[in-house]
């Protein structure tokens, strides 16, 4: 009886797990669309309203309100960005009120990888946290390295002197 009752429960958690990871992956695909309609309210609708957006700037750690300052113009004018997804893998946490996840993603930059958290709300699954990042191959990291020295430099410099 024991065996039958773990049996049971193992196998409800396994088809919950899948739900929720199915749940997941429609609001994702949902996010990515609204950018690529230039939908504003559906795309920040499906974030949290503490929400953190990193980009592929080192620059860009965004606040919800900071990155839909900086999206807005971008939907305005009816063309924000449009990425599809190659891959995506998705993990949930035990209680199923955090998961995260990550993607590949074919992009107007080539491949990136986008990761993050996502938060189950009243409102269903919403994103928490981002992160997007340009995809560069092993074999070409040491020219991308040098293409962005000067910047790097220039950055770490003003990055230290804050901290100090």
């Amino acid at each position: 009886m024991q065996k039958l009752t773990l049996f049971l429960l193992l196998l409800t958690y396994s088809l919950s797990s899948a739900q929720q990871k199915t749940e997941i992956n429609n609001i994702l695909e949902q996010w990515h669309k609204a950018a690529a309609d230039a939908n504003f309210d559906a795309y920040f609708g499906l974030m949290t309203k503490d929400a953190i957006f990193i980009g592929t700037d080192p620059t860009e750690n965004w606040t919800n309100a900071d990155f839909k300052a900086f999206s807005k113009p971008y939907f305005d004018k009816g063309k924000a960005w449009s990425f599809s997804t190659l891959e995506r893998n998705i993990f949930v946490e035990n209680d199923m009120s955090i998961a995260w996840f990550d993607e590949l993603l074919d992009t107007q930059m080539g491949i990136c990888r986008g990761s993050g958290v996502v938060q189950k709300t009243n409102q269903g699954w919403k994103i928490k946290h981002y992160v997007l990042s340009i995809a560069i191959p092993n074999e070409n990291v040491k020219e991308i390295t040098e293409l962005k020295k000067t910047f790097d430099t220039d950055l770490m410099k003003k990055l230290r002197a804050k901290s100090n």
